[in-house]
């Protein structure tokens, strides 16, 4: 697939993604969604790619839907009827489930972790689809809304389910009730991004983190990756000990040989499993 909405680059086991529509702050399309959903089903089995770095081109990272499109702006079928029942007794339903919700879904589903490098405005989908990477760092220009209640909308991309994990049920329901701009320190100290930096260096410092993954065993961190996710919502911890039983179990007959090797021997361990054919049998247990 050709992308026109994205760059999609791989430099020493790193994906860099950029939205690339700087002329338009980047704002988000329906074309935009779908070279996204392939985007990281693809780079979930590239053995090439350890860690993905997302960014925007230019001065914004995302902001927002591109409202200027004829018609319906969020691309949705207003000729349709949709019930509850249909929405769980199908995947995708085309002109009804919304756009970035599939592309947080393609994140959760996706074995690799997600680094968020917020160049700049990050509104509306530019502000929800961060709440599904694993981890954010922030220009210090960076500004993020949740700006939905301002146009009588609703927040999306399934970010109910992610942005309470991240910032608790208060602070989210707050900046989603008044659909206020915030910095990236007030990101910071709410504990939506992790870190913030000059403009200068966060690709940098994006990158650096993302080489630290990168030298891990791909296996265990795609293990990692779904456990945290998926048991930290689990109803009982159980849950949690049964998978966690499993990943050790086999884990440690493959990459965890090495890495008990390389540790006694005081040396860099060389993990061989590969995410794309190396998982083992239970995964994925949810299915």
């Amino acid at each position: 697939m050709e992308y026109n909405t994205l760059e999609y680059r791989v430099e020493d086991q790193i994906l860099t993604l950029v939205l690339n529509r700087p002329e338009a702050m980047n704002s988000f399309t329906v074309e935009m969604s779908e070279e996204l959903v392939h985007a990281f089903n693809r780079a979930s089995d590239d053995d090439e790619v350890s860690a993905i770095v997302v960014t925007g081109a230019g001065k914004a990272f995302c902001a927002g839907m591109d409202l200027s499109v004829e018609g319906n702006v969020f691309g949705l079928d207003e000729s349709q009827k949709p019930t509850v029942n249909d929405m769980e007794s199908n995947e995708e339903i085309k002109g009804v489930s919304d756009t970035g919700g599939r592309v947080t879904l393609s994140m959760f589903e996706c074995k690799k972790p997600i680094i968020g490098a917020i160049n700049g405005a990050a509104v509306g989908i530019g502000a929800t689809m961060l709440a599904a990477m694993d981890i954010r760092m922030a220009s210090e220009k960076a500004r993020i809304g949740f700006v939905f209640e301002k146009i009588g909308i609703t927040p999306e991309a399934c970010s109910s389910w992610f942005l309470p994990r991240i910032v608790g049920i208060s602070q989210a329901l707050e900046w989603v009730y008044s659909g206020d701009i915030f910095n990236a320190e007030e990101a910071k100290e709410k504990g939506f991004v992790r870190s913030v930096h000059s403009p200068e260096s966060l690709l940098e410092d994006a990158y650096a983190l993302a080489k630290n993954i990168a030298q891990k065993s791909s296996v265990s961190v795609a293990l990692a990756r779904q456990m945290m996710w998926r048991l930290s919502a689990a109803p009982h911890p159980r849950d949690a000990h049964n998978i966690d039983s499993l990943s050790i179990f086999y884990q440690s007959m493959g990459d965890g040989k090495e890495g008990v090797a390389s540790f006694l021997e005081k040396r860099a361990p060389e993990f061989k499993s590969k995410a794309s054919t190396d998982m083992p049998e239970f995964y994925p247990w949810w299915k």
